[in-house]
């Protein structure tokens, strides 16, 4: 019986606002390469599987700041090529607008995706434990509060409380303690397979990928989901 359902942050609950493909044109645009947001928005996904890929074999925020780098760059690249930008652009020009996308990115914020009030509504009405897990070193109480989740969260668990990442198993066993419940009691939602799949159901919880951005089509070994509230349709 499942009593507690886990949730990753981003891509599962929130998103930037504003969007990070609109800074991105914006930052590009700037420095003469004119790409639309939508454009932009494939790549951007890809890009972002490819970082948190490389996330979970060694925290990038740990590596040497070349090897960031060069991550950084590879990730722009990829935003390029999936927009078909040739030829490449010049190291010098991605740095510039690499400087200009932290700029922008500063007075950023989360928003909540539209299904997840509703959804968080429905999971607590069933009475289960919720619980929030995220590989985001920051103050996420406030956050929360700040987008009206206060009230559906039951707890919070971040890597920089526990000292470890996803996919860790430090970190689903902290949410565990928390909670409560054995690891068969509990599902865990989250958008990337090798942080949140394969992490969940190394210490025994099932895994339940949400595919917003259907980026993960061939994936059939756990429970796929393209919005928040089909969970509750899987849960029964």
């Amino acid at each position: 019986m499942i009593k507690a359902v886990f949730l990753d942050w981003f891509h599962t609950l929130a998103k930037y606002e504003p969007p990070r493909e609109e800074l991105q044109s914006q930052a590009l645009g700037e420095s003469g390469i004119h790409l639309s947001p939508q454009q932009i928005l494939p790549g951007l996904m890809l890009a972002d599987k490819g970082y948190f890929e490389e996330n979970a074999i060694s925290p990038i925020r740990e590596r040497s700041p070349e090897e960031q780098a060069r991550i950084f760059f590879r990730y722009q690249q990829t935003i390029l090529t999936e927009a078909k930008v040739s030829p490449p652009l010049s190291p010098a020009i991605l740095e510039k607008v690499m400087r200009r996308l932290r700029e922008l990115h500063q007075g950023m914020s989360f928003a909540l995706f539209d299904d997840v009030l509703p959804s968080l509504k429905g999971l607590q009405e069933r009475h289960l434990t919720l619980g929030l897990l995220t590989n985001l070193d920051m103050e996420m109480q406030s956050i929360c509060r700040g987008l009206g989740l206060e009230p559906y969260l039951d707890f919070i668990v971040t890597s920089g409380e526990v000292g470890s990442d996803k996919p860790n198993p430090l970190i689903f066993l902290a949410a565990l303690e928390r909670a409560g419940v054995r690891a068969a009691e509990v599902v865990h939602v989250g958008d990337q397979y090798q942080i949140d799949v394969v992490g969940a159901r190394g210490v025994g919880i099932t895994p339940v990928l949400i595919d917003r951005y259907n980026l993960n089509p061939d994936v059939s070994d756990c429970v796929r989901i393209a919005s928040l509230s089909e969970l509750g349709q899987y849960l029964g």
